[in-house]
């Protein structure tokens, strides 16, 4: 299964809704960077995706964008094979 990193914040509901779907896909471990507590986290964040909003999900190189990006790549039937990508 792909390494998946989540850029998050500690009050954030989109994120959690992120969690929970990846989880339900069998995802046992989710590397997250909080940006609300590291603001270089955050410039890094803005700076690799030119967006400022959270969740912002990459699943191993890729970058999925946001929740509402990825429940429709789940939508879409992509979300799976994308995690279990060799």
């Amino acid at each position: 299964m792909q390494a998946v990193k989540m850029y998050t914040t500690a009050v954030c509901p989109y994120c959690v809704r992120a969690k929970q779907i990846l989880l339900a896909k069998g995802v046992t471990q989710i590397e997250e960077i909080r940006v609300d507590t590291d603001p270089a986290a955050r410039s890094h964040m803005m700076e690799i995706t030119g967006r400022r909003t959270v969740p912002q999900i990459f699943i191993g190189q890729t970058h999925v964008g946001g929740c509402d990006d990825l429940i429709a790549l789940d939508g879409r039937g992509g979300l799976s094979p994308l995690l279990n990508a060799a």
